[in-house]
């Protein structure tokens, strides 16, 4: 999967080049450590950095030979070893992987990894946050209806609706950021945690210069709560990705029909009908997220390991990482490249709003009725009567099947109010009339 959908920048953290390369970074910085420390000559260190030089320049060899060497050894970091030892070639090999375990090496090199992918993810927010915000102002005055249970319920503006958008991406932006955080932490404390090989100044020394934090304890591995919450704040980001499918998927339905998914020259949409225009990749949108939040609950399975470790979480571990990090990537990128593209009809959103025959203004005049001294049980009783004769007229196809009006010919309701007050009441400007303060409060 992650060949398929992540991008170039994103796919090379994940490939086995990225990954034994920071291995060896590891491996070195913490021999330059002990070399600090008196434990391992500075010559033997410059031997070792001249063995590990030509895999710096050669990782796909590197790879090549760790693999190989790991069908006989069937064990991955062995085989690195090994092959690294093999260029090093004296004595001096015997300092590389000096008081390591396989564990420091590679929890310590996937928080690298995690740390490097956060970075594009969060990278992918900041892009598609002003794609947002440039067409909620474009529509910040276009009228569509806000719809609960998806029926009609009150007006609102598109452009608040996708300011709405944009700030649910702002707090998207801020979980990545946490997630960033969390999951910064290596480790080099041995085989249980003890530090009874390498000193913790090794551990700090390697950590610091990674950008990571040393893990305050740890067992053979960094504790597997921190990757469950990186992986549930990525399947989060998805569900929001997927909240806004949902509604855009919504309202391409041909009796809606207020906004379309880009429709590009030469593309089908059946293989039967060629009429379709269907919201395919809005769909794919949706669906991915579901993939997100599997792989969300696989990392909470692996919280649970035997006493100081089992490896029960590593296989799991080399599908949800890499196809979870590039999944969001791709998701985030077409998300941009659909909002970017999308079509807005603002004269079906009118059409729309005329459905429900200015019923949408209910509230306003229940509680305009509440000002006047009514009880709210009589302003309601008042107000539905109405509203249920206005369903009734539309439904038989009579012309008096309009809210206003209706309101207008019941005398209970009319002796309430002024010439021209409930036309007043009744308009788009009434619901409008904070919308820009919500812009502002929201920075847009």
């Amino acid at each position: 999967m992650i060949q398929r959908y992540s991008r170039p920048a994103m796919r090379e953290i994940w490939t086995d080049e990225n990954r034994l390369k920071i291995w060896l970074q590891i491996e070195l910085l913490a021999t330059q450590a002990l070399v600090n420390e008196g434990i391992v000559p500075k010559a033997d260190l410059e031997r070792i950095q001249a063995g590990a030089d030509y895999f710096q320049r050669h990782p796909a060899e590197l790879v090549e030979r760790q693999k190989e060497l790991e069908k006989t050894l069937n064990h991955d970091v062995i085989g690195f070893t090994t092959g690294v030892a093999e260029k090093i070639n004296d004595s001096a090999s015997r300092w590389f992987h000096f008081g390591l375990t396989s564990s420091d090496v590679i929890d310590t090199a996937l928080a690298v990894q995690l740390v490097q992918s956060a970075d594009i993810l969060l990278a992918d927010v900041r892009a598609l946050r002003p794609a947002i915000a440039r067409r909620a102002r474009e529509h910040l005055s276009t009228p569509c209806i806000g719809r609960s249970h998806g029926i009609h319920a009150e007006p609102t503006t598109f452009g608040l609706k996708l300011a709405l958008m944009f700030d649910e991406f702002g707090r998207a932006e801020e979980r990545l950021r946490r997630a960033r955080d969390v999951v910064a932490v290596g480790k080099l404390s041995g085989a249980v945690g003890t530090s009874a090989h390498l000193s913790p100044a090794v551990e700090a020394a390697v950590c610091a210069r990674l950008g990571l934090r040393p893990a305050p304890i740890a067992t053979q591995v960094v504790q597997r709560d921190l990757h469950a919450e990186f992986m549930t704040a990525l399947a989060l980001v998805g569900s929001s990705i997927e909240r806004w499918a949902v509604e855009f998927r919504h309202l391409q339905r041909t009796e809606v029909l207020e906004t379309e998914e880009p429709f590009t020259q030469g593309q089908k949409g059946s293989s039967a009908m060629p009429h379709k225009r269907n919201p395919i990749t809005w769909e794919r949108l949706t669906g991915l997220a579901r993939v997100l939040r599997g792989n969300a609950l696989a990392a909470l399975e692996n919280v649970a390991l035997w006493h100081e470790r089992d490896i029960s979480h590593s296989s799991v571990e080399r599908i949800i990482f890499p196809d979870s990090c590039a999944l969001l990537d791709y998701m985030l990128g077409l998300l941009t490249r659909l909002i970017d593209g999308l079509a807005v009809y603002p004269e079906n959103m009118k059409r729309n709003l005329g459905l429900s025959l200015g019923m949408w203004n209910s509230q306003t005049v229940l509680l305009a009725l509440i000002r006047k001294g009514l009880t709210r049980e009589a302003a309601y009783e008042l107000v539905q009567r109405n509203a249920m004769k206005t369903w009734e007229a539309k439904h038989a196809g009579r012309d008096d099947a309009d809210f206003v009006q209706q309101l207008k010919s019941d005398p209970e309701v009319a002796r309430h109010f002024k010439k021209g007050e409930l036309e007043k009441l009744c308009s788009l400007q009434f619901h409008f009339k904070e919308v820009e303060s919500r812009f502002k409060r929201l920075g847009l």
